[in-house]
Formats: structure tokens, sequence, C-alpha cells
């Protein structure tokens, strides 16, 4: 035992002693560690395809959002991996939605990190085979029908003025006002300026990225090809950015020189780009020699890396690969990342579940949220507890596929067997919980 000095004189010296002792007792016993704090989850939520209803019920299942759709996540980050549009009923709901959680998380410290998906950007090219009649009539007001009527005039003077590269057209264009309209139904243009570069919706898709990182964790909306490994994330989205530039100016070229109208769907603009390119070698209409290199540079698209089948956007190995092939794939690309999951939407599971695949290493997440359209399909969303706990929620129940000791709860261990991880397995359903955070409370799917 370490006595006190015994004070007598002077007193400053005993007090100086005193302060030494404290002094030396503090520095033994080491400093005083505040608990760490835990991490904020991430949740990650697949293709949404302009179901709004769904969409905020799951929202609001994960606590991210309350009965008035403000945010409630607080410091939690929020990944949409991609295609909120197309098919369903509601883009600019699905849209405005987004835009202001980003606001409202970013204020109360959490994110929201809005991904690229492919039909994010076939919107922006004009790719419109996915678009439904709805959807433009939600960007319709009362002066659609003028400009309806404006773009039609507009398009008629223009054929007028290219009789020699209409004449090169592998299929006519409309040749009836009737047949124009019907494929170009009020709030089309008005779709067509929102979604462009300098509009609302287009302004904000071309800022978000293709992919991201988070905590070890890559999300992306298709998958990365065993191809791509060497190449960096950060240059993946400059890839895709560096395109939609491309093309933007590319299109607004064109428009300038007269060849296309800014309404034009990308089939439109193909056909009419191949037609004029045989115009010119044949001499029916001015050469120029700078328009025909734009021409043929555009008309590359095809295989660009956000278009091609094995991009970032397109890619569905991850779904396709058999366990015994795909495992060591998905291995390599994460050793190449350094990072420990991927998670990916873009491809439907057809079980309406969260799919675990290659050892619970990577996360198909596409659950088919628009059940209209995907019959059997419903919301979900992924969320990832601290280091490595991932659980699969669903309006009515959630279910842990991966605990921190890196196994699956529903079949004891690591790998994947038929039913495993996905709810499949056992004789119910996970315990419902309050719509709070998930990670606070959650249940593996009972055995």
């Amino acid at each position: 035992m370490v006595r006190p000095p015994v004070c007598e004189t002077p007193p400053r010296a005993c007090i100086s002693a005193l302060l030494v002792l404290v002094s030396a007792v503090l520095a033994w016993a080491g400093p005083a560690k505040a608990p760490a704090e835990p991490r904020e989850s991430v949740v990650a939520i697949a293709d949404v395809h302009n179901d709004f209803d769904d969409f905020v019920a799951i929202l609001r299942r994960t606590g991210l959002i309350d009965k008035q759709n403000h945010w409630t996540g607080g410091k939690a980050t929020f990944v949409q991996v991609g295609d909120l549009l197309d098919r369903g009923p509601k883009p600019r709901e699905v849209m405005d939605l987004m835009m202001a959680l980003e606001k409202e998380s970013a204020q109360a410290g959490g994110r929201v990190v809005g991904l690229l998906g492919n039909h994010e950007v076939m919107n922006i090219m004009g790719d419109l085979r996915y678009v439904a009649l709805l959807n433009y009539a939600s960007f319709a007001d009362g002066n659609s029908e003028k400009r309806q009527k404006a773009a039609y005039d507009e398009y008629v003077k223009w054929r007028g003025s290219h009789t020699s590269l209409l004449a090169e057209l592998p299929q006519p264009m409309e040749l009836t006002e009737a047949e124009w309209m019907a494929r170009h139904p009020a709030g089309f243009v008005e779709q067509r300026e929102a979604l462009g570069p300098k509009g609302e919706y287009g302004r904000w898709l071309r800022g978000h990225a293709a992919v991201a990182e988070i905590d070890g964790t890559i999300f992306l909306h298709g998958g990365i090809h065993p191809d791509l490994a060497k190449t960096k994330l950060d240059a993946m989205n400059n890839r895709i950015h560096d395109e939609i530039k491309a093309f933007d100016a590319s299109k607004e070229y064109l428009q300038n020189e007269k060849v296309i109208l800014s309404f034009f769907n990308l089939q439109e603009i193909n056909n009419v780009l191949q037609a004029e390119v045989i115009a010119e070698l044949k001499s029916r209409v001015p050469v120029s020699d700078e328009r025909q290199a734009r021409i043929r540079e555009f008309l590359k698209h095809e295989d660009w890396f956000s278009v091609r089948v094995d991009g970032p956007l397109w890619f569905r190995g991850y779904d396709q690969w058999n366990e015994e092939d795909g495992a060591p794939k998905a291995n390599k690309l994460l050793e190449g990342y350094k990072a420990t999951h991927i998670v990916v939407g873009h491809t439907v599971q057809k079980s309406g579940r969260i799919r675990p695949r290659f050892g619970n290493k990577v996360f198909l997440i596409d659950t088919g949220m628009l059940s209209s359209y995907y019959p059997g399909g419903r919301p979900s969303a992924l969320e990832i507890c601290g280091d490595a706990k991932f659980v699969a929620v669903y309006l009515d129940q959630q279910v842990v596929l991966l605990d921190s000791a890196g196994s699956s709860p529903q079949n004891g261990g690591p790998g994947e067997q038929p039913g495993a991880g996905d709810g499949t397995t056992g004789s119910g359903k996970g315990a419902v919980l309050p719509a709070d955070r998930i990670c606070s409370a959650t249940t593996a799917a009972p055995q």
C-alpha cells in the first residue's frame, strides 16, 4: 500500500507531494476510455420502378422516414442502388421524395446515396421503351396540349426540310398527326425536358454515381464483371459520367445542326443519324466532315460502358453463376477491391426474398417491389448493422442473413445451400418488430 506523505512543514511541499502521487496513480491506471459509439447502420433498397407507395412503406418499416415521409433515420446511411424509374405509375413522386431525403438526412447527420441504374441512363439518353403512358401524364400541366401541338408542328417542319434523309430511313417515321400524337402524349415533351441536362430531374440524376463503397461493402446496380476487376471504382464513375456528358454534347450539336429535334427518342435519333450518313455518302445532302465524325462517334454508344451488357449497370452474372464457378470469381473481385461484400439490384429474385450468394459475400436485393409488374414481388430492404450483420427487412418480418461471425443463422454456417439465407427455410415467419431501427432488435427466422 502506498502511504500518503505526512504533512508537516512547509504546507506547499506537502501539497506538491500529494499532486505527484495522484499523477503517478492516474498514469498507472491509464486514461479512461469512453465506450466506442456503435457504427450507424446502412440500409440498401433496390429497384423501385416508380412504385411510390411500396417505396414509402419499406422506408417507414426500416425507420428511415415517418408518416409524413420526413427523414427519421438519424445518422444512418440509406443507399438506393438505382432503377427508381420506369414501369410504375409515380416517377415524380419517387424522385421528389429522394431529393427531399437527401437534404433532410444531411441536416440530421445521416446520408442518402442515390446510384444510377440502367433505367436512369436509359431515360437520360431517351431510351423510352419502358416508360408507361402514366409516366408522361405525371409531367403534364395545363399547357401540355399547346406544347404537344407546337412540337408536332416543329416535327412537320423538320420532315419537310429533310426529304433526302427520310428517303434513307429503314423504316418510315409517323406519317399522320394521329400517329404522332399517340406516340407523344401529353407530358411527353415535358418529361424529356425535365430529364434533360438542364431539367430539374436531369441535373439531379447526372450528379449520381454508379458505384459506391461504404465501410467495405460495394454497392451498385448490376455488378462488376471479373474482366473489370482492375478498374478502380472512381474510374468507373468517371467513365459513366463522361459518357453521359458526351451524349449530351453530341445531342446538342446535332440539334444545332438541325439534324434531329430535342424530343426525338434514342431509336429515332439512331435511325435518323444512320440515314444521314447514307445520304451524305450518296451526296444527297451537303457533306460535313465534322458532322460525319460526330455522327459516327455517337452511333458507337451501344459499346459504351454505361450501356454494355457486361457494364456495371447491366451485368447479371451474380445471379447466373453457379456456386462452384461463382465463389472464386466473387472472392477475387472482393480481394481486388479490398472489400468484404457486394450488394446489387437489377435482377429480380423469383422467390421475392433477398438472396445471399457465394458464402454470404454477395447480396442480391431486387425482390420485385413493383408487384403489379413482377408477380410475387414485394418491397424489401437490406440493413447492415455494424461491421457484418446483414438483415433482410420485409413489411411483415425481418431475417438475419449473416451474423458477425460470418455464418448464416438459418443454416448454422457459411456457404450457400438451397433456401439458405433467403427466409425460405423454417416453418414460419420471423418475429414482426416495431417499425423502428431494425439493427436495435433483429431476429432470425425460426427453425
